[in-house]
């Protein structure tokens, strides 16, 4: 038998009725929903101002200090009676010198450009010596124990000795005052490298050297590849402090050898008694260590480890 179910079309149509209300209710309450969260659409966050706080904080100290310098230079020049020239005048000369600082009227007469430049090759020849034969020593005295031990005595005995004592025996040994002033630079430059890489060889991790012994890997290696980026910061210390060492030590041995060098314009100017010339030359020796001073702090921020540089 077969069976049909009818459906009656009031009942149909009323079922159709509900959906679509349903539907259109549905598809309202879904638009009421969605536009709310178009309209509180997040906004965006303003840009940041400049930071002005922040860059009187960098530029006020510094200015403040150079006031405070200049206003105790015109001070004492006030006090002494214009025997130390004020910074008026003392920067009037500087604008006469530095208009040619490259003249050459003889040996004994050249600009203050000449001078600087004859200087820096002196410090870049003894410096360079210095860190050729220091680094090495460094990294064997740190390396070995009985290196250690056999030239920590050394070391502690000549570091303490004035650069200028080995002046003399320069002189003795070299014949010539330009090899003397290059020797002195190396024997006073050498000190800071040696002990910083020494150092930074010692305090590299055991741990480091257990796995070097486990994977049996060559001295080359060890050296290359665990000891020179662990010490890489140590031994850059080391190298700015002894550049620092060295401008400071050519100044004081071009006054004793004479020659072409800014230290020997202070001792030529002096012996002229133009006291303006002096304090320009010592505001271009600061100058001029500020400079070689900032460029190796940025080679060691560029060479250094992230964690190191914090």
């Amino acid at each position: 038998m077969v069976s049909a179910v009818f459906h009656s079309p009031i009942a149909t149509a009323d079922d159709g009725t509900a959906i679509k209300t349903e539907a259109a209710s549905a598809d309202s309450m879904g638009h009421k929903a969605l536009k709310p969260a178009k309209e509180s659409a997040p906004l965006q966050p303003a840009a940041p101002g400049f930071d002005w706080s922040g860059l009187l904080l960098k530029v006020l100290p510094p200015f403040f200090g150079l006031a405070l310098l200049i206003g105790i230079w015109a001070m004492v020049s006030i006090g002494t009676a214009s025997s130390i020239p004020s910074p008026l005048e003392t920067w009037k000369q500087a604008v006469v010198i530095f208009s040619d600082p490259f003249y050459s009227n003889g040996p004994n007469d050249q600009g203050v450009g000449w001078n600087i430049l004859f200087s820096l090759q002196r410090v870049a020849v003894g410096f360079g010596l210095a860190a050729v034969v220091g680094i090495p020593v460094g990294f064997m005295i740190g390396r070995f124990e009985f290196l250690s031990r056999m030239f920590n005595p050394l070391i502690s005995l000549l570091r303490p000795v004035s650069p200028l004592a080995w002046l003399p025996i320069g002189l003795l040994v070299f014949k010539g005052a330009n090899p003397a002033a290059i020797w002195t630079i190396f024997i006073c430059s050498i000190w800071p490298m040696i002990i910083n890489t020494a150092v930074g060889v010692q305090r590299v991790p055991q741990d480091y050297m257990n796995v070097a012994r486990v994977l049996n890997l060559s001295e080359w290696k060890i050296v290359t590849k665990i000891l020179f980026p662990s010490v890489l910061p140590y031994m850059l210390t080391g190298v700015r402090l002894a550049v620092g060492t060295a401008w400071l030590v050519i100044v004081a041995a071009e006054m004793l050898t004479g020659g072409v060098g800014i230290g020997f314009w202070v001792w030529d100017e002096w012996n002229n008694l133009n006291v303006k010339n002096i304090i320009i030359a010592i505001f271009v020796i600061g100058i001029v260590g500020l400079l070689l001073e900032y460029a190796l702090i940025k080679l060691a921020t560029a060479f250094t480890f992230e964690e190191v540089k914090s």
